[in-house]
């Protein structure tokens, strides 16, 4: 009995990850992550082609051979493509390298941040307000199996985070006044005008609720990942095989920075185009 549950579940995995692409899986680029615990063959999505061409052009230059998996946090994910890391002496800050340009993001809502999922990773939003991506550097999803009492709970922080965006684009709009209020040192002209902002964003919130699809209820309840990153990142791929790798990799003990303490090395080669 447990067998048979145990192959429902995997053959729901698989139907789910197939359904959250919308181009033919045999159609998709391949590539292979060789590392020390095994091997992760990944799909690219041709539905991200700058992503997706970028990360071809590297691998097959052996751009990131050599290179480490220089931050790694358990029940999350697993970071490479700092070219840094290469050469990185023990304890040496890493995470701020890069081929020296950024790629316009391709956030696509039907490929989130479930279990496998491959992404680029950025600088925050206060300097990057366009979501612009790495040129090199990428993550693997982990993530956790979330209860589906959890829920509700990701709806009403996608709502709140929501909300939070259209008052921050509101108050860029408003800037001169608030700019104003604060020199004059008008407190309550410059606390009305907040509160109305506020109410407005809650207001235009609402119009356009943030609501999980039913395809990430079933994968961040069966499957797994890291729903808080959905909308924010740009995914580009996800992993065919090796889920069991990615897992032996989050595991490894780390240190500063989230540096694992004995080095994980890649070698990435484009084995279908």
């Amino acid at each position: 009995m447990k067998i048979i549950k145990a192959a429902l579940i995997l053959a729901l995995a698989l139907f789910l990850s197939c359904g959250n692409a919308q181009d033919n899986i045999n159609n998709r680029p391949v590539v292979l992550i060789k590392t020390d615990f095994g091997e992760m063959k990944i799909a690219l999505y041709n539905e991200t082609p700058r992503h997706r061409d970028n990360f071809l052009k590297l691998a097959k230059s052996g751009y990131y051979d050599g290179q480490l998996f220089h931050r790694v946090i358990q029940n999350f994910m697993i970071q490479g493509g700092d070219p840094d890391t290469k050469t990185a002496q023990p304890g040496q800050q890493l995470g701020n390298g890069g081929p020296g340009y950024e790629l316009d993001n391709e956030i696509n809502p039907n490929f989130i941040h479930k279990k496998g999922a491959l992404a680029a990773a950025r600088q925050g939003d206060l300097t990057n307000p366009q979501k612009k991506s790495s040129g090199s550097q990428f993550y693997i999803v982990q993530g956790l199996v979330l209860p589906v009492s959890n829920l509700q709970a990701l709806e009403d922080e996608g709502n709140q985070k929501l909300a939070q965006k259209i008052m921050n684009q509101m108050a860029m709009a408003k800037g001169d006044s608030l700019k104003f209020y604060q020199q004059t040192n008008n407190k309550s002209a410059f606390d009305i005008l907040v509160a109305k902002l506020q109410v407005a964003a809650t207001d235009s919130a609402k119009q356009t609720p943030f609501k999980l699809t039913e395809t990430q209820k079933q994968l961040y309840t069966t499957v797994g990942g890291t729903p808080h990153l959905d909308g924010n990142y740009t995914v580009f791929g996800e992993v065919l095989e090796g889920l069991a790798v990615l897992d032996s990799i989050a595991a490894q003990p780390t240190g500063p920075q989230d540096r694992p303490v004995k080095d994980i090395r890649m070698e990435v080669k484009v084995i279908k185009e």
